[in-house]
């Protein structure tokens, strides 16, 4: 137990109503070497596990008692609110657009994940460990649902084809590296892209990160 728990990825926190799957998920978050710190079945536990065990992760169900509406979003606003350093997983059964967006403003330590890829377990593990480590994370079906809206007035307009998919690629929180697969081009190239990107977006000087997650929101944004 103490070789697992000095090797562990992290601590985290459950919160789900589904009680099946609730185990489900804390039994595949510590094969992945997490700690589970606790689970709750409703948003007040789960408030108070992260006020008594400060984990580095919540992974929180958007509808959750007592009116399966957005109590599970309010909790996240709550947690990222009095806890700025906790990384904020939220799940759903199918994509809400409003209420990732809401989310996902924060731009770091976040991320939003249809349930049903939960049983993608590369997919679930590389959305642990990049919002553990400060990154975002949207599911792809929530980035499609963004690009399938048409607007009039797109800031996005002065993008390439290909720019765009970058960018789409980006907004699900992958790396240069990763992106590069997904379109079978080197990483070289995906960074003469992304440069394109926030060049045409006339994003102001910062930290390359910053820029990046900048042009994630201008995307979400324009959707």
């Amino acid at each position: 137990m103490d070789a697992s728990q000095q090797t562990a990825r992290g601590r985290v926190v459950l919160a789900d109503d589904d009680v099946l799957l609730r185990e489900g998920l804390a039994s595949l978050c510590e094969r992945l070497g997490y700690e589970v710190a606790g689970q709750a079945g409703d948003a007040e536990r789960l408030l108070e596990l992260v006020e008594t065990e400060r984990p580095d992760l919540a992974i929180v169900d958007i509808r959750m008692p007592p009116d399966h509406s957005t109590e599970g979003l309010k909790a996240a606003r709550t947690i990222r609110e009095r806890h700025p350093g906790t990384g904020i997983l939220v799940l759903s059964a199918y994509v809400e657009v409003e209420e990732a967006l809401e989310l996902l403003a924060g731009g770091h330590k976040v991320g939003y994940l249809l349930k049903s890829r939960v049983t993608v377990v590369d997919d679930f593990i590389e959305a642990l460990d990049r919002v553990h480590k400060g990154g975002s994370v949207v599911d792809p079906s929530l980035v499609h649902e963004l690009f399938s809206a048409q607007r009039r007035d797109d800031p996005l307009s002065v993008l390439s084809t290909r720019e765009r998919e970058v960018l789409a690629l980006m907004a699900e929180g992958r790396s240069n590296a990763g992106i590069g697969r997904r379109l079978w081009v080197t990483e070289g190239t995906v960074e003469k892209h992304v440069r394109s990107i926030l060049g045409k977006l006339r994003l102001p000087e910062a930290a390359d990160d910053h820029r990046r997650v900048l042009a994630v929101l201008t995307f979400l944004e324009s959707r």
